[in-house]
């Protein structure tokens, strides 16, 4: 004789208490999709600008003005959080994303992606408070919002030109 598989009756009513708490789980274990994490992370965005720098980023950047990522996975498994970029104009961009620890649990950290004055690459400079960015936005302001290069110590992240074919590095 065969032997068969039976799935277990399950020990409690459909509409019981247990039942509720079990399709939560249920929800609760399914990943959001593309839509949701970009959602959210435009979301987030938005909630913190408006609530950390309410008197620059909160009166300047709307709501609507940002566009959200889904998480970059790896094997399956998260590498990059979702984030939200917001244009400011004149090059300059506005990065929010979370950094999710066990210690720490999720902040928030805000990016400010400034072009170079040598006009091939970007700095990003966390912005931690509204003191902090009214001070780089001072240093900004006589560049008209670039930052300055310096060959010595490239900070740009610039593109370097490829040596020339046939050539030794």
């Amino acid at each position: 004789m065969a032997d068969t598989l039976h799935t277990a009756a399950r020990p409690y009513a459909a509409d019981s208490p247990l039942a509720y708490l079990m399709d939560i789980a249920a929800e609760a274990v399914d990943a959001p999709s593309e839509d949701e994490e970009r959602d959210g992370a435009e979301t987030a965005a938005a909630q913190h600008v408006f609530r950390a720098y309410a008197y620059s980023f909160g009166q300047a950047v709307e709501g609507m003005d940002w566009h959200g990522y889904p998480a970059v996975r790896e094997h399956g498994a998260r590498r990059f959080e979702a984030s939200a970029v917001a244009c400011l104009g004149g090059g300059l961009w506005l990065h929010h994303t979370l950094r999710i620890s066990e210690a720490d649990g999720a902040s928030d950290v805000l990016t400010l992606i400034v072009p170079c004055t040598c006009g091939r690459g970007y700095t990003d400079i966390t912005v931690d408070t509204e003191d902090v960015l009214m001070e780089l936005l001072a240093e900004l302001r006589p560049t008209h919002g670039l930052s300055l290069h310096d060959d010595r110590t490239p900070d740009c992240h610039s593109v370097q030109s490829p040596p020339p074919l046939g050539s030794r590095p």
